[in-house]
């Protein structure tokens, strides 16, 4: 008997990452997280203040208005969670390559 579910190891997780560059999510940081996101499978969403987007739409990125300071939810279902809080950390730690 196989295990249908083998290589269906999707998880869910959440993260938080704060916006800390002064222009806050304007359009090329919008692009490159919607560039991160679309990379990996699943759904990723990204919360503000009780609003959820799909990270993979930069309207959707854009319209959240993530200012300087604004705390970000990335919620993440897909096999590759870990890669993708990791790429997403560094983005954010990174400023956008803003300053």
């Amino acid at each position: 008997m196989s295990d249908s579910g083998e290589n269906s190891t999707e998880k869910d997780i959440s993260f938080t990452l704060e916006v800390s560059n002064k222009m806050g999510i304007h359009a090329r940081p919008a692009a490159m997280i919607v560039r991160i996101s679309s990379r990996f499978e699943g759904d990723i969403w990204v919360e503000k203040d009780g609003e959820k987007v799909n990270a993979k739409s930069i309207m959707g990125i854009m319209m959240l208005a993530a200012s300087k300071g604004t705390v970000l939810t990335f919620h993440v279902n897909s096999n590759k969670c870990d890669d993708f809080q990791k790429e997403m950390s560094e983005l954010f730690s990174s400023k956008f390559q803003d300053e």
